[in-house]
């Protein structure tokens, strides 16, 4: 029997209220609002095949739909980005076997060549419902930072948890051999029929405590493989991290 490979869309959630940021997605970098170069570095990944803003705010849509992009309007009572990832989902009428990659929207400068990493388990494996990626820390503030999410593996590659402790814990501080730790970066891949039972998904214990979605796949026995990839991408969540995103760009240039 022939089977159709799935689509591969993107989906960027995209909100104007924020506690530390208000209105992130249309602040201006070098004269063009936050979610123009998301959604810009988007379009130059060959595999998707629509990039779509989610956003319940009209200044947002009027700013996508003002340099071309394409957008959906999304209730505003989401708890969560995942949330309003997966009405978008539905909106866009996709097939539930389809792809959908979420890309951050307070991530400008996120290298296009992540996307197809993320995507690919799922697409070379019908079975895979999630896909997330992961990079290997070479800040050692990172590793007990708590902004800085940690995560260990099995050997298939699959997620065994994800904290904002440093995991693994190195009981015997005297050995040798130190371990590898690896920060999760905030790209999943979703099969856009779990995406549904995701949301669906009473919320998990060691989510409400660690304030990590991502453990309630694990904690309800749904698998998340994990991507290492050599490619970090630097987030914006304040006006600081703002002025640091366009020195980088500057530097880039030069």
């Amino acid at each position: 029997m022939n089977t159709v490979d799935p689509k591969v869309i993107a989906i960027i959630p995209a909100r104007y209220q924020s506690n530390r940021f208000e209105g992130k997605p249309l602040a201006l970098i070098q004269g063009k609002p936050m979610i123009q170069h998301v959604v810009e570095r988007a379009w130059r990944v060959p595999l998707l095949s629509q990039v779509v803003v989610a956003t319940d705010d009209e200044r947002i849509a009027e700013a996508v739909a003002g340099f071309g992009g394409t957008f959906v309007m999304t209730r505003r009572d989401h708890a969560t980005g995942t949330d309003r990832l997966a009405e978008a989902a539905q909106l866009i009428g996709i097939e539930d076997q389809d792809v959908i990659v979420n890309i951050q929207g307070d991530q400008p400068l996120f290298p296009p060549a992540i996307v197809e990493q993320v995507a690919g388990p799922l697409i070379a494996d019908p079975s895979l419902p999630m896909a997330t990626l992961i990079y290997k820390i070479v800040r050692p503030e990172e590793i007990t930072d708590p902004n800085h999410v940690k995560t260990v593996f099995d050997c298939h590659g699959n997620a065994l948890y994800f904290s904002r402790s440093p995991i693994p814990f190195q009981r015997d501080p005297g050995e040798a051999r130190r371990p590898t730790y690896y920060k999760h970066l905030g790209f999943y891949a979703y099969r856009k029929g779990f995406l549904l039972t995701f949301v669906g998904l009473p919320e998990g214990q060691w989510e409400r405590f660690e304030k990590l979605e991502q453990l309630r796949a694990l904690e309800f026995g749904y698998t998340i493989r994990v991507v290492l990839t050599d490619h970090d991408s630097a987030e914006v969540d304040t006006p600081a991290d703002l002025r640091r995103v366009e020195q980088l760009l500057l530097a880039q240039a030069a």
